[in-house]
């Protein structure tokens, strides 16, 4: 089946579309349909001028809002969007090709997942998309999915239009997560330890800490100030030369909104010209980041993405970020 995601996310086109929610395909009728028929007819030509997509699922909400030639999530303070997985999700909706009619008894909606999905327990996903004057453009229950393991084999979802009594069996595969933590990139960075040479600690109230890499890029971290430091232990200095391996967020915020308890400042100097500077803080027993790389073209990327963001990482990373003497000792 050909894809049709370059229709999906485009730009806003100029013609007006209706505010009523999609009809059935031609000839539908209780009893009557035509097997491989499209759910959702014309849906891939209207979905260009969506401009707020809403999945509902049971207390999860997500809300993607397009702002300019992007997406970010309503939830998460408008942090970008993951732009191909909402890609993917719309254009396997438009592709969802009717199989076989099932109930139109409300009792038994659960039992396909395509019940009311805010009532308690249910385990159905509203998917709705609107235009930018609120005109609806979707709106379908998705219940419980299919998979087939067998090559060649279809998956499918059970599904209802917003609206009708009727429920169906549609071949496609959709993943409608309500999660809005699942919408965007969690990535904050991906440097591997051996490429960190010397970092530069601040702590608040404490005296300068600096570590540095000498000789071989294998060669350990060490302190080099104070310089009569005593002896410390290598785990925990393996800890500072992975606090920005594999890191990610698990909130995010403008920095501007940040408050909390300043811990100081750090720098971290890797090869390839990417300099890092990270001035965390404690907020209600969380650590967040407000994050500065510059250097070379990788620091520019790296800064694009985090300018104006303040990330909440996990607590145990704060001896990685700005340790204290104390914290590096046996």
């Amino acid at each position: 089946m050909r894809r049709r995601s370059v229709l999906v996310i485009g730009g806003l086109g100029a013609a007006a579309v209706a505010t009523a929610i999609l009809l059935a395909p031609a000839g539908e009728r209780p009893g009557h349909f035509t097997p491989g028929a499209p759910a959702f007819p014309d849906l891939a030509t209207r979905l260009p001028q969506a401009a707020r997509v809403e999945i509902i699922r049971n207390a999860e909400r997500s809300t993607m809002l397009r702002v300019g030639e992007g997406w970010v999530v309503e939830e998460l303070a408008l942090y970008p969007a993951r732009v191909p997985k909402l890609r993917e999700l719309l254009s396997g909706v438009s592709e969802l090709r009717l199989v076989e009619e099932r109930t139109s008894d409300p009792a038994l909606h659960a039992r396909l997942g395509v019940d009311d999905p805010t009532s308690p327990g249910s385990t159905a996903t509203r998917l709705r998309v609107v235009d930018a004057q609120g005109g609806v453009i979707l709106d379908v229950i998705l219940g419980t999915r299919r998979t087939r393991p067998q090559a060649q084999v279809p998956d499918a979802v059970f599904l209802r239009r917003e609206g009708e009594a009727r429920s169906w069996l549609a071949e496609g595969r959709v993943v409608p997560d309500g999660d809005p933590n699942l919408w965007v990139d969690r990535e904050i960075a991906m440097l591997a330890p051996d490429r960190l040479r010397r970092v530069e600690i601040q702590r608040t109230g404490e005296p300068p800490l600096v570590l540095e890499r000498a000789g071989e890029v294998d060669a350990p971290l060490r302190v080099t100030t104070p310089a009569e430091a005593p002896g410390t232990a290598p785990a925990a200095l393996e800890d500072v030369g992975r606090a920005f391996d594999l890191l990610t967020f698990t909130d995010v915020r403008p920095a501007t909104a940040l408050e909390g308890e300043a811990l100081g400042e750090a720098r971290f100097t890797y090869t390839d010209e990417v300099n890092i500077t990270a001035w965390p803080r404690m907020l209600d027993g969380q650590l967040w980041l407000v994050l500065r790389a510059d250097g070379g073209p990788e620091a520019q990327a790296l800064h694009a993405r985090w300018q104006g963001w303040a990330f909440r990482v996990g607590d145990w990373k704060e001896k990685a970020l700005v340790p204290r003497l104390a914290d590096l000792l046996p």
